[in-house]
């Protein structure tokens, strides 16, 4: 068997039909498109999704604003300078800052953030500290811990 040799096999190849050429063809003058109107004419159609003018589905539906974030944390934030009121090296943790009506809803995780001034040394135990929160604290003569 060589390469000049191989062609399709009987049956499989089959011509097209040609639309438009004649009455006697079969598929003359309007070529199976109809009489009139806008599917007639030459050329496309519409485009996907063109529903005659009416506004179409993909414009009638809300769309999403944001992707939620799948793995997001929730914190429980407080500024430093709510610490303030608390005794001086004592331990700060989320059950602490409870008991003692600073906190009075928890939603996660302690989270420390950096506004106002410190004037008190604390142990802070918490799962985030921004930048500013850990200076102020450790600058006050407290330590931080990330649990």
């Amino acid at each position: 068997m060589r390469l000049n040799d191989v062609k399709p096999q009987k049956g499989s190849k089959k011509r097209r039909k040609r639309v438009g050429r004649g009455i006697s063809a079969g598929q003359g003058a309007s070529a199976g498109l109809g009489m009139r109107g806008q599917k007639s004419r030459s050329g496309s159609g519409t485009r996907p999704g063109f529903e005659g003018g009416q506004q179409p589905l993909y414009r009638r539906i809300p769309k999403l604003k944001g992707f939620p974030l799948i793995n997001r944390r929730i914190y429980t934030t407080i500024n430093v300078e709510k610490l303030n009121n608390l005794p001086a090296n004592s331990e700060v943790t989320l059950e602490s800052l409870k008991q003692s009506g600073i906190l009075t809803t928890v939603k996660g995780e302690l989270k420390i953030l950096g506004n106002g001034e410190l004037n008190v040394s604390l142990q802070v135990k918490a799962a985030a500290f921004t930048g500013q929160a850990r200076a102020k604290i450790e600058a006050a003569g407290g330590s931080c811990e990330t649990v």
